[in-house]
C-alpha cells in the first residue's frame, strides 16, 4: 500500500479497510484478516494494524469476538457512509462552493453536470 503524507498511517489502514467494506470484500458479519495477516499484507507494524483496528472498534465499523478475531459490525457500511457524508459536507463542499462562486459556476450547471455523469453513455 502506497501511504500519503499529512495523515497517519493507521488512520489510512482503517480507511482501506473501510472502502474494502463497503466494496462488499468484507460482508456485516464477515471476519476480517487478522492483525499480523493484515499487517503482512500491507507491510506495516502490527503496532500501527492494531491502532487501525481499535479505532474501527471505536466506530462501531467492527468487534472482536474473543479468541476469534474480528467482524464486520452488522451496520458497519451505513456508518462509514454516515461518517464519510458528514466529513464531506464539512470539509469537501466549502471548498467546492468557493470554487463555484469564483468561477460563476450555477447549481444548475453542476445539476446537468452530474445528470451526466449518472446517464451511461450510448452505443454508437
Amino acid at each position: 500500500m502506497n501511504f500519503q503524507d499529512g495523515q497517519p498511517i493507521y488512520v489510512q489502514i482503517a480507511e482501506r479497510l473501510s472502502d474494502e467494506i463497503l466494496a462488499g470484500t468484507y460482508a456485516p458479519e464477515s471476519r476480517v484478516p487478522g492483525v499480523r495477516e493484515y499487517s503482512a499484507l500491507l507491510g506495516v507494524n502490527v503496532n500501527t494494524t492494531v491502532k487501525a483496528f481499535d479505532l474501527l472498534s471505536q466506530r462501531e465499523v467492527i468487534y472482536s469476538k474473543r479468541g476469534m478475531g474480528y467482524f464486520v459490525a452488522p451496520n458497519a457500511p451505513d456508518l462509514i457512509r454516515e461518517e464519510r457524508k458528514k466529513n464531506f459536507i464539512s470539509n469537501v463542499m466549502p471548498a467546492f462552493f468557493r470554487q463555484m462562486q469564483q468561477l460563476g459556476i450555477s447549481i444548475e450547471e453542476v445539476v446537468e453536470a452530474w445528470k451526466e455523469k449518472l446517464t451511461p453513455p450510448k452505443d454508437k
